[in-house]
């Protein structure tokens, strides 16, 4: 009998573990996950968000601070719209172009005349992305946004992220007419509001020094021969005369970013890749995000702290709030590359995660459930019914990572909530260990 019990369970240990949702059934099971920080917010609606655990017996919510990134756009370089189509006009002329190759082409010449003049523009479901988001927001928190509560709003200087802004804070207004809504989007706020979008010199020179890492790995472990064959009818040709590794990971990019665009909808390029170049393909992204902007020892540990002043203001605006009593959010809207940095520092769920092993880290970590468009950070607080909540003691936070119910670095009074005064004495002696940033 003993021996039936051990075979059952190595039999059923077996079958869990073939079972597994591995992350690369994820990304085969769903391609638009392989483009990474193209990946479209997946949560469009109510019935994709897994259900809030209730407040605390005697608690309301009252406060939202929040940091968002922008939602769907075009891609930031034109040039990834246009290279490619340059390289298949060389083989076109050559007479090295097959029907296939000829099919591509068109269809990367429809997406690039539509993308003129549009570069790193927020499309048209970027802004319904924030718009479903400022729905939800206002519906799992109706006390924060009661009566005449005050929304101060702040966007980066780069036009994507105010249109996100506009959209979000528009929909809050038509749900109620009595909102305080200020926004503003200032240079004079870019050294918390977009700090890893390239104020931190230090940050940059960290960047670029891992760049040798993540070009290494495509070199190494990108083979575009089995793409470009299917392009063309001759592969020598092809080898001497196109730059294969560039053509596809183009060609990936964009086919990654139509998911963004209600535009293309009958517009796909992921049947031009195999299963396995998908995958590869996304691996070496995930690796990208992570060393340049994530808790990884490529960089020295150090991205994190990029969003230091973000963090401080975020303690601080809450502060505030926690101090007048008064209803209402502060909402930033920003870049996954602060996103990233920021869900690092306050050690968000696993997003805090540091290894020295490339190769296993798409096991553990994932770039796709960090920063898809429209990725966000919401800390809502809360206080005893009734109260102005001045007391630190009496307000508990809980976070929501693109709306999902987040663990945090310290210990929670119960489910996700957590004593605020714990929380942000935690972070405060964390970013008090940054005396020097250059040294």
């Amino acid at each position: 009998m003993r021996h039936i019990a051990i075979t059952l369970i190595i039999a059923l240990t077996a079958c869990l573990t073939t079972n597994a949702i591995t992350p690369r059934k994820q990304v085969i099971g769903n391609f638009d996950r392989s483009a990474s920080n193209h990946y479209a917010y997946p949560f469009g609606t109510d019935a994709e968000i897994p259900e809030l655990t209730p407040a605390p017996d005697g608690y309301e919510a009252f406060h939202i601070d929040h940091y968002g990134r922008h939602g769907s756009r075009w891609l930031t370089n034109g040039k990834t719209y246009e290279r490619p189509i340059k390289e298949l006009t060389k083989a076109k002329e050559a007479g090295m172009l097959n029907l296939q190759g000829e099919l591509l082409l068109r269809q990367l010449s429809i997406v690039n005349e539509t993308s003129k003049q549009r570069v790193g523009d927020l499309s048209d479901e970027g802004a319904e992305q924030h718009q479903m988001i400022a729905e939800r927001m206002f519906k799992n928190f109706p006390g924060v946004f009661q009566g005449n509560a005050c929304v101060d709003a702040k966007s980066t200087v780069v036009i994507r992220c105010i249109l996100s802004m506009q959209n979000e804070t528009m929909r809050l207004r038509s749900l109620n007419p009595q909102l305080r809504i200020t926004t503003d989007a200032s240079y004079h706020d870019m050294y918390y509001m977009g700090w890893g979008y390239g104020e931190d010199t230090l940050a940059n020179d960290l960047r670029k020094s891992v760049d040798p890492i993540s070009n290494g790995m495509y070199d190494k472990c990108l083979h575009p021969e089995r793409f470009i064959a299917q392009l063309v009818n001759d592969t020598t040709w092809a080898a001497t005369n196109l730059n294969g590794r560039q053509l596809m990971r183009d060609v990936f990019d964009i086919a990654g970013s139509l998911q963004g665009h209600h535009w293309f909808d009958e517009i796909s390029l992921y049947h031009y890749f195999s299963n396995s170049e998908i995958f590869e393909l996304w691996r070496l992204k995930n690796i990208y995000w992570y060393i340049h902007w994530a808790n990884a020892p490529q960089n020295g540990n150090r991205m994190p702290f990029i969003e230091r002043a973000l963090l401080w203001d975020m303690i601080e605006k809450a502060g505030a709030a926690i101090a007048t009593g008064e209803r209402g959010a502060n909402l930033r809207f920003g870049h996954e590359t602060c996103v990233l940095p920021l869900a690092c520092l306050m050690e968000i769920d696993n997003v805090n995660y540091s290894c020295d092993d490339l190769s296993t880290l798409h096991e553990h970590w994932q770039d796709y459930n960090i920063i898809p468009k429209a990725c966000n950070i919401q800390m809502v607080f809360y206080r005893p019914i009734g109260s102005k909540g001045n007391s630190l003691n009496n307000i508990l936070v809980k976070v929501l990572f693109n709306e999902h119910e987040a663990t945090l670095p310290v210990t929670p009074v119960t489910g996700p909530y957590y004593r605020w005064s714990d929380l942000k004495d935690y972070y405060e002696k964390k970013l008090n260990t940054v005396i020097d940033w250059n040294v």
